[in-house]
C-alpha cells in the first residue's frame, strides 16, 4: 500500500529539494543514495586506517621503551622525531651513536641524556 504523504525534503548527498513518500527518505535518487553509501564505507575503511597506524606506531614506541639500544628508526619514534632531524642532531654531535658493522645504533642512556638537556 502506498502512502499519501508528500515531503519536501533537502538530499544529503547533492542538497536538492525534492518530494519524498516518507518521512525517512534521505536522498532524491538511486544515485544519490549509492555515492552515499560509498563516502560512508571510504569513510569507514580511512577511520580503520588510522587505527591500525596509531595502534602501529604506538606498538613501535612500546618495543623501543624496552630496549637498552636502538635502531634510526626506533630512535626517531622514541623521541618523536624525523630521520633528518636526528641526521641534524648526530652530526651537531649532540647524540653520539655507535657503529656495528655498518649500522648505527643509539645508546637509549645517551638519548635520555639529550632529552634532559634540551
Amino acid at each position: 500500500m502506498s502512502s499519501n504523504i508528500r515531503i519536501q525534503r533537502v538530499c544529503e548527498n547533492c542538497s536538492k529539494t525534492f518530494v519524498a513518500r516518507t518521512t525517512v527518505t534521505r536522498f532524491c535518487g538511486d544515485d544519490c543514495a549509492k555515492k552515499a553509501y560509498k563516502k560512508r564505507k571510504r569513510t569507514t575503511q580511512v577511520i580503520q586506517s588510522h587505527q591500525e597506524t596509531a595502534q602501529k606506531l604506538n606498538q613501535d614506541w612500546h618495543r623501543a621503551q624496552q630496549k637498552e639500544y636502538l635502531t634510526v628508526q626506533e630512535t626517531c619514534v622514541l623521541i618523536g622525531i624525523s630521520r633528518s632531524t636526528l641526521w641534524r642532531i648526530t652530526r651537531l654531535c649532540r647524540i653520539e651513536p655507535k657503529m656495528i658493522g655498518s649500522r648505527l645504533i643509539y645508546s637509549k642512556k645517551e638519548i635520555e641524556r639529550f632529552m634532559n638537556e634540551y
